[in-house]
């Protein structure tokens, strides 16, 4: 199982996950694609709401709030849901465990989600936000359910 401060918490957190040795897998598109396929299935099945996401390519940040489980549980179920689909493409594909920060209030999500948004601009991959094609700012999808 996932470790992490406050695993045991309930609510919404801003999580970052890490790919093995910071390979960077998600470079391929294919990969950061079925990625959000795979957050977005499990959101659509209801194990959490999801605030954000942006896939970088070599760790993703998510804001979630997980729904009848701890968010060690949620995080769990979305590696291995990815790695299951990747089909033994990558021997390893994350790195154990994963940082989990609670966000508590509207404040708080408005100013990390902004943050999270702007981490592709800062790492030079896109020149803004909204052209970045990993991450929630650019899909036309509402993100929350």
């Amino acid at each position: 199982m996932e470790t992490a401060a406050h695993a045991s918490r309930t609510g919404m957190a801003f999580v970052t996950m890490t790919t093995h040795e910071r390979q960077p897998i998600f470079e391929l598109a294919r990969r950061a694609d079925l990625f959000i396929d795979t957050l977005l299935h499990y959101r659509t099945q209801g194990h959490y709401k999801l605030h954000g996401y942006t896939v970088l390519p070599d760790h993703v940040h998510l804001l979630l709030t997980p729904h009848k489980m701890r968010l060690d549980q949620a995080v769990h179920l979305i590696k291995t849901g990815f790695s299951y689909r990747l089909d033994g493409e990558l021997a390893e594909i994350w790195e154990p465990g994963f940082k989990g920060y609670s966000i508590a209030n509207l404040h708080d999500l408005n100013f990390v989600r902004e943050y999270l948004y702007q981490l592709p601009v800062r790492a030079h991959l896109t020149p803004s936000a909204e052209l970045y094609p990993y991450s929630s700012a650019y899909r036309s999808v509402p993100v929350a359910s």
